[in-house]
């Protein structure tokens, strides 16, 4: 009797491995900027769905997916400095996008696993700001939809550690087999 091979994978990933930035530089100089404070973080994507049967199927539905929605829902710690009082710069500038119209009302946004996985994206969205309220004894959070427009494309992870290969390694002057 042959037993399965259990698979090598066995640690399970944790829900923080998640980084989120906003690019708060220009279309041709990018400054990717930490959006801090997150304490949940969910990025979605939605297929739309067309049956496309015909009597071929034999009864049978086939589908086929003719879109795709992109959007992260994520709760984040409203941050202030602790002696000037003034809120994170990142967190603001959701804030604004989301009171905005046009071209303003857009944020670029790139998400990455923080621990290198190959699990990165970037793209351009909608921000809805949504404070949550309560009582005297709670912190202030924030839920924050990004609601993609456009691709959300896969990006290189900018965590993933950068190897050198021999061939890519730097050279110097006066670096050449001759003078071995």
């Amino acid at each position: 009797m042959h037993t399965p091979t259990p698979p090598a994978e066995t640690v399970t990933a944790l829900a923080r491995r998640y980084r989120l930035e906003l690019d708060m530089g220009t279309e041709h100089a990018p400054r990717w900027t930490l959006i801090p404070g997150i304490t949940e973080f969910t990025p979605k994507i939605d297929p739309t769905q067309q049956d496309v049967s015909t009597y071929d199927t034999e009864g049978w539905v086939e589908q086929a997916v003719t879109m795709l929605a992109w959007e992260v829902e994520t709760t984040i710690a409203h941050r202030a400095h602790p002696k000037t009082g003034a809120f994170n710069a990142a967190q603001e500038a959701l804030r604004k996008a989301s009171m905005r119209f046009g071209a303003e009302s857009y944020v670029r946004v790139r998400y990455y696993d923080r621990n290198g996985a190959d699990d990165a994206y970037e793209g351009s969205a909608l921000v809805t700001w949504e404070p949550d309220g309560g009582g005297p004894d709670e912190v202030d959070t924030i839920k924050v939809t990004l609601t993609g427009s456009g691709a959300l494309v896969p990006i290189c992870n900018p965590a993933r550690p950068t190897v050198l290969r021999p061939s890519d390694e730097p050279t110097f002057a006066g670096d050449d087999e001759a003078d071995i």
